[in-house]
Parts: C-alpha cells; structure tokens; sequence
C-alpha cells in the first residue's frame, strides 16, 4: 500500500489538535513537540488543511490552529484528501491501468483497486471524534480455516 507519512502525519496531527482544541489556538509547535513531529513539516499539511476549511488559523500572541469545524464532521479521508494522500495498493493509477507493466493491466490490477476502493470507502465513515473516542469501527473477525487451500471464514 502506497500510505506516505505526510498522510499519516496530517491525521495525528489533527488528531491532536482536536484533542486540544479549546478555547485558545493551538500553536503548531504544541503539536510537533507532544506527537514528535517536524514544526516545519507540520506547517506544509497546516497549508494544505488550512485550504481544505478542516483547519483554521489565528495570529499574534495566542495564534495557532483550531479546528475548521466539529471533530464528528470530519472524515479521516477528507483529511487524506486535502494533504493529496493516495490509498493506492499498486503503483497502477486508476482503471486504465497507467503505472502497470508494459502497455496493459497487470494480471492482479482489479483486485489492488478494488482493495483501494474498499479502503477509502473505510476512511470516510470514520471521523476525527470517533478516532478520539477510540470508537473506531472494527471489520469482522476473519479466522483463517485452511492451512493449505488460503480460505478465509467469519
């Protein structure tokens, strides 16, 4: 799976904020120092969440960050969405098979993009508030039934 860390940074960091998220902006520098993350970094998914409306920012003495709106109306895949994070599985790009070898599908193309779609389609019913609430959905419990014939059961 194609996940880089500015995906996974953006959701710890809002993560943060909302935990934090009062009456006063958070500094950017609060964020960085408790989830051991790059002030510098931090300011270029701040840009881009600023842009998407999930963020907002105050200035002077007290500024920082809040949130652009409630925890429980933001997806963590609008969160991925506004840093251009992709939940790919394959380094193939879409239904035209762009990024597979040579000039057609691979042979397992349907099934990296199904996955991905599967994922994204996970990300977007979980909010901010329910990863605060550690009320995140869980998937059914899969048991592996046969050591040799790969069949899954739940």
């Amino acid at each position: 799976m194609e996940l880089n860390t500015r995906g996974r940074y953006a959701v710890m960091a809002m993560a943060d904020l909302a935990r934090h998220d009062g009456s006063q902006a958070v500094p950017l520098s609060a964020i960085a120092e408790r989830q051991s993350l790059s002030v510098a970094y931090l300011e270029q998914i701040f840009l881009r969440l600023r842009r998407a409306g999930l963020v907002g920012s105050a200035r002077g003495r007290s500024g920082g960050y809040h949130l652009g709106r409630p925890a429980a109306e933001i997806s963590i895949a609008a969160i991925m969405q506004a840093v251009e994070e992709q939940t790919r599985m394959t380094r193939c790009m879409g239904e035209e098979g762009v990024g597979c070898l040579g000039p057609d599908k691979c042979l397992t193309h349907g099934l990296w993009h199904a996955l991905g779609g599967h994922i994204r389609h996970f990300l977007s019913g979980v909010t901010l508030a329910q990863v605060l609430a550690g009320d995140v959905p869980q998937p059914p419990i899969l048991e592996y039934v046969g050591a040799h014939d790969g069949a899954l059961s739940s």
